[in-house]
């Protein structure tokens, strides 16, 4: 896989249209712990809602519009009709290993097999993604009214056996492109244009079909995917049995 630059990881995404419990269309909410996130709307209009220890937002979304937010915001995207994003994620790669924690209510987050069977996708992934779409709103309607403490609480430990895994493709990533422009500065301080004469263009190519994310409809334009991928999350939508199915 040729890297993007910067380490990041870029997907085309098209919002669920499916009702929820309060009447509103949109995706599943859930959390990064180490992942910043944009969202570039291409198309539609809708918004997202977040909620942080600050409070509960509702950013509107419009064609045009950029909306970043950092690790511990909770985010649930709302579709108004034809919502399209193109999404940047920062350490393209991490997300797919397991750095996103989805709002069920309290119980599941406490039980981690309870937590991967309520995440996990089988059979009909058009029903077990609204399933898991739904259960989330549960817990994200519940975390409103309060609650939130315990719940970055129980999402480090459903992920805390995560944490050496994400820093080695954290290293292999981001922070090696990053070293490699470090590298670069020192070469031409000293003169030496030698990695000019090794540029190239590379075609990264979406899946022909979606897969049912977290949000929407996914077109990831790049999916890393290591020799061993014993260690990814089997519960996101880019991990390799996923892309299979």
């Amino acid at each position: 896989m040729t890297p993007l630059p910067g380490g990041v990881g870029l997907s085309g995404l098209t919002v669920y249209d499916w009702e929820a419990a309060d009447g509103l269309r949109g995706g599943t909410p859930h959390m990064h712990l180490v992942c910043s996130e944009a969202y570039v709307v291409t198309g539609g209009e809708g918004s997202v809602q977040t909620l942080t220890t600050a409070g509960f937002a509702d950013t509107p979304l419009r064609p045009g519009d950029v909306v970043r937010f950092t690790p511990g915001t909770i985010h649930r995207l709302v579709n108004a009709g034809g919502l399209r994003l193109v999404v940047l994620m920062q350490n393209g790669g991490l997300p797919e290993a397991g750095d996103a924690v989805l709002t069920f209510p309290a119980p599941v987050l406490a039980d981690p097999e309870a937590y991967r069977a309520a995440a996990t996708l089988t059979g009909d992934h058009a029903a077990a993604a609204r399933r898991r779409r739904d259960l989330a709103i549960e817990g994200f309607l519940a975390l409103r009214e309060g609650g939130l403490r315990a719940f970055h609480t129980a999402a480090h430990r459903l992920k805390r056996d995560l944490l050496d895994d994400w820093r080695t493709r954290w290293r292999a990533g981001p922070l090696a492109a990053a070293a490699e422009t470090g590298r670069q500065l020192e070469h031409l301080r000293a003169g030496d244009l030698s990695h000019l004469g090794h540029g190239e263009v590379a075609r990264l190519k979406p899946p022909e079909e979606p897969v049912f994310g977290m949000c929407g409809l996914l077109r990831p334009c790049s999916v890393p995917v290591p020799v061993d991928v014993s260690d990814l999350d089997p519960t996101h939508p880019h991990h390799p049995k996923e892309l299979s199915r």
